[in-house]
């Protein structure tokens, strides 16, 4: 059909007069038909399709296929000559490290070391690219395939004791085989013992309770507890001298004509009036320490016995107002005493020292009540000043903890902490429902009793450790001791900030933990100094008021009589207390 339709064309360009020239008539166009007969050639098209796209090599530098590869394709080996530039005749894009083409596989560790370890072992691995063994295949047959790790180590032994035995048998028959086993039983080298032997190593251990120990094993055992408890009280292999507690009194009598005690308060003592002088004179002076005194603390409410703890390792008791001598020793710490605090009603008190015990004392007859350690140096106690938590006691520690006890059970119920350094000042704020603790690590931390999650924490650039913290008699503010030789002073609210405008200065305290205390009608505050003498400073105007030569030494502690307004006793590391009015 398409010569002809050639064949008139030809004829039309030859021919001018014929009508398909004439600009008016529109061409005439013949449709083409096919002579040939109709066939599905469907299939036809898609053999020839496959059989091209088999025998179409993938270039492996390539990204991009055009078609559906079969899995023949994708791993079939590269075809076609080497690459004539490429070393081992890789292409350059197949190239991923040095030695050639490295291809990614995805293995556990613990299954790569099994057929690794298999593969030393025994000679043979399975082949992670393919559903087969490589390496030895006898080895393989002959151990089932089992791998390193397939099988304990008692079995591995078990299946080679029956090789054994089988190998045995087949040789020299069954008759020459129990002769043999026979007397590889009695052997007790050899495994066939071990087999028939094995058993736990408690099998042969009767059951049942212990009976009645014999004298000889009581004693062992009553000098091995013994033993125990002193390498116990010791904390780490430390020796402590153990003390046994004991006081004496060393007034004329421990009750009066009436039956009163000798701690009972006079029934006339009373404040004499509400405002505060500054002390001008020595009145009285205590001896009887024979090493310096660390804390003194006046009776709660009426000051007249005043307790004092020295480095001497006992604690004393002195009367104030009367006879001015001493009324009790207590002694049962080996070492030097570090703190003291009485309860609320002064019946008791406790003293830590640096024996690493807390002693909770009955300051009338001078027993031990109970006494607390964790292992390490207490360096501060206190009391919860609440009236129904008396029997909570806590304790600043040298390893950064507070504890707190319950001295009912003496349990530790609470720890907090947080702190970097040792614990140096435990003081109450906000009707004893917080307090707040200084540390070696010359931060200030606020606590909510009984959660150990620190609420606020003051921690400056220019601030030093604080070890002496005292609290205003209207209870907003807090006093700190810093040994940058100043005093400084905290709010109790919310922020406990620092309070810029007052500042006391002009004392020498650096390297010495000396108290920082109040008068009762908190208008003057007080601290002693390295060089022995007692600081007085206006609370308004912050400025020195008196200084008194009190020691020869450091005075250590002050304290403000709480009745007798214009009277304070102060101690120092000469042994000696002063009163001073």
């Amino acid at each position: 059909m398409d010569l002809l339709h050639q064949y008139s064309d030809d004829q039309n360009d030859d021919d001018p007069d014929s009508p398909s020239q004439s600009p008016s008539s529109p061409p005439r166009l013949l449709p083409g038909r096919s002579g040939a007969p109709k066939v599905d050639d469907t299939m036809l098209a898609l053999t020839v399709t496959s059989s091209s796209a088999l025998s179409r090599p993938i270039d492996p530098t390539q990204h991009l296929v055009g078609f559906n590869p079969s899995y023949e394709q994708l791993w079939a080996p590269i075809q076609g000559p080497a690459h004539p530039y490429a070393k081992d005749g890789i292409a350059q894009g197949m190239r991923n490290h040095k030695l050639g083409f490295v291809e990614d596989a995805a293995i556990e560790p613990f299954l790569f070391d099994e057929q690794y370890n298999t593969f030393h072992k025994f000679g043979y691995a399975a082949d992670p690219s393919a559903n087969n063994y490589v390496g030895d295949v006898d080895a393989l047959r002959h151990n089932n395939a089992v791998s390193v790790y397939n099988i304990p180590r008692h079995e591995q032994k078990k299946r080679r004791i029956e090789a054994k035995e089988r190998k045995n048998s087949e040789e020299n028959g069954e008759d020459d085989n129990d002769e043999e086993e026979a007397v590889e039983i009695e052997n007790p080298a050899s495994e066939t013992w071990l087999l028939k032997n094995k058993k736990s190593p408690w099998a042969g251990k009767k059951e049942g309770l212990q009976g009645e120990l014999t004298e000889e094993q009581k004693k062992y055992a009553e000098e091995y507890a013994k033993k125990k408890g002193e390498e116990k009280s010791g904390f780490g292999g430390e020796k402590v001298e153990v003390v046994k507690d004991k006081s004496t009194f060393h007034g004329k009598e421990e009750r009066d004509y009436q039956g009163r005690s000798w701690i009972a308060p006079p029934k006339d003592a009373k404040a004499s009036n509400d405002h505060c002088y500054i002390p001008k004179r020595l009145v009285h002076t205590w001896s009887g320490h024979t090493k310096g005194v660390s804390a003194i603390r006046f009776f709660p409410k009426y000051g007249h016995l005043i307790l004092s703890a020295s480095m001497d390792t006992k604690v004393k008791i002195w009367d104030v107002f009367n006879s001015g001598k001493c009324m009790r020793t207590y002694m049962g710490h080996s070492k030097a005493v570090r703190d003291i605090c009485f309860s609320n009603d002064g019946t008791k008190f406790l003293s830590a020292g640096y024996d690493k015990n807390i002693k909770y004392w009955d300051t009338e007859t001078g027993q031990v009540i109970s006494t607390f350690a964790t292992g390490k140096i207490p360096y501060v106690v206190k009391l919860n000043p609440d009236e129904d938590k008396q029997n909570v006691l806590l304790a600043g520690m040298s390893d950064k903890k507070i504890v707190q006890w319950d001295m009912n059970t003496g349990q530790i119920t609470q720890e907090y902490d947080q702190h970097l350094g040792a614990v140096n000042t435990i003081t109450f704020v906000d009707n004893n429902r917080r307090f707040v603790t200084s540390s070696d690590d010359k931060s200030l931390r606020v606590w909510e009793f009984g959660i150990p999650v620190v609420i606020k924490y003051i921690s400056e650039p220019h601030m030093h450790s604080m070890p002496s913290i005292s609290l205003h008699p209207n209870a907003n503010w807090l006093a700190a001791q810093s040994l940058d030789n100043q005093i400084l002073i905290y709010s109790t609210r919310e922020k406990f900030q620092l309070n810029k405008k007052k500042r006391f200065a002009g004392h020498i305290v650096a390297g010495y933990a000396c108290q920082v205390n109040f008068s009762p009608d908190g208008r003057f505050v007080m601290s002693g100094d390295g060089e022995g003498k007692c600081w007085f400073w206006d609370w308004k105007s912050c400025k020195v008021f008196r200084t008194l030569k009190c020691h020869e030494g450091v005075c250590i502690g002050c304290e403000w009589h709480p009745l007798e307004q214009s009277k304070v006793a102060t101690c120092g590391w000469d042994g000696m207390i002063k009163y001073w009015d």
